[in-house]
């Protein structure tokens, strides 16, 4: 490799403490940091309304959600269906701090970074104990397992009365360093928490993948025999997975409640378990820039679909109720057509760009 970083071609490694570094050469170091003070900065200059502000909320919540589940599914290959009842288990542990002690109560409202914190440790308790199925379940019947914590989730919530039946807990609006956060703040506000949560997550995984753990993780997907014979716990490991991405989940559940200062049961059922599913598999499993990708496309795709559905209203008859279908059936042809041309998904495309932007201009 060049000894100047800037003028460095290719990733050729030394010592393995170069390999282990976050960015390899200036280049790499210098693209991230204009795109990450481009995304703390454009709020400022072009702020949106709050219906789009809570669009891009959404979207940074998914990339926390789906980062944990690409740990679990991507990185050491365990199908979980049930994503979506980890995340509800990190909204319901605010909802259930909010039902004991109140909405407005000061621990709910001015410590809400440690309700944050102890709502991922909660969903990485659950995770642990859905994973230890996987000691001696696998493929299918691993993924049944956790479409089994789905359905009880669900029954939990909706036949006690201590979440309310499914119905809507409130949460109180959180405290800053300048007090409340009003109306007119909140989604701003929370832009800038779970981004730096994105972020602060995003180099968790980068460097947990270039631990022993983390390649662990791969080689058990692989092959978990030979992972085994190689002096590895199987076992050990796809239980850490769970737990790795129900923490993730249970702090996307946390932020979930208080963006929409609320817990309610719809946002945490099978349907979208499988949105999460589709978004890592667009995205591109086993990748960490495929976690961002995925929300993204599938959010974007949410919205443009809800347009197309509002303009074809007015031209074709209320009969064939365009809306209901016109959702689904994107949905659906998306993933259909990813698993069929691009089953590494839209992280593939980002890694031919990259590497077409390093080699040019030569072919190979």
């Amino acid at each position: 490799m060049s000894a100047n970083s800037w003028l460095a071609t290719g990733n050729f490694h030394t010592t393995y403490k170069h390999e282990q570094n976050t960015f390899y050469t200036s280049l790499d170091r210098s693209v991230f940091t204009f795109f990450l003070i481009l995304l703390f900065a454009w709020p400022i200059f072009y702020p949106l309304s709050n219906k789009y502000m809570l669009v891009t909320d959404n979207i940074l919540i998914a990339i926390v959600a789906v980062m944990g589940l690409n740990l679990v599914t991507g990185f050491a290959g365990l199908i979980s269906i049930g994503h979506a009842a980890f995340v509800g288990i990190g909204a319901y542990t605010v909802a259930s701090f909010c039902r004991t002690l109140g909405a407005d109560h000061v621990m709910v409202t001015h410590f809400w970074p440690v309700l944050i914190i102890f709502s991922g440790l909660f969903g990485a308790f659950f995770g642990a104990l859905v994973g230890l199925p996987a000691l001696r379940l696998k493929h299918l019947y691993l993924a049944i397992a956790t479409l089994s914590f789905q359905m009880i989730f669900q029954w939990v919530i909706n036949f006690m009365s201590f979440f309310n039946q499914g119905q809507t807990i409130s949460v109180g609006r959180a405290f800053w360093l300048t007090g409340e956060i009003g109306r007119n703040q909140h989604y701003v506000f929370w832009y800038y928490i779970i981004l730096t949560i994105v972020v602060l997550l995003g180099f968790g995984v980068r460097n947990l993948m270039k631990t022993r753990y983390g390649r662990c993780l791969i080689a058990v997907r692989d092959n978990d025999r030979a992972a085994d014979a190689m002096g590895m716990n199987p076992g050990l490991t796809k239980v850490y997975a769970f737990a790795l991405a129900g923490f993730f989940a249970g702090v996307a559940g946390a932020l979930h409640a208080y963006l929409y200062r609320g817990v309610g049961f719809d946002s945490f059922t099978l349907k979208i378990s499988v949105s999460y599913l589709a978004m890592a598999i667009v995205g591109g499993l086993g990748t960490l820039n495929g976690s961002f990708w995925g929300p993204v496309a599938i959010k974007l795709l949410d919205l443009q679909v809800e347009h197309l559905s509002e303009v074809a209203k007015q031209y074709l008859p209320s009969a064939m109720n365009v809306a209901t279908a016109l959702k689904p059936f994107t949905f659906g042809l998306v993933i259909v057509l990813f698993l069929m041309f691009e089953p590494r998904g839209i992280a593939n495309w980002w890694r031919i760009t990259k590497s077409y932007t390093k080699l040019w201009p030569f072919r190979y």
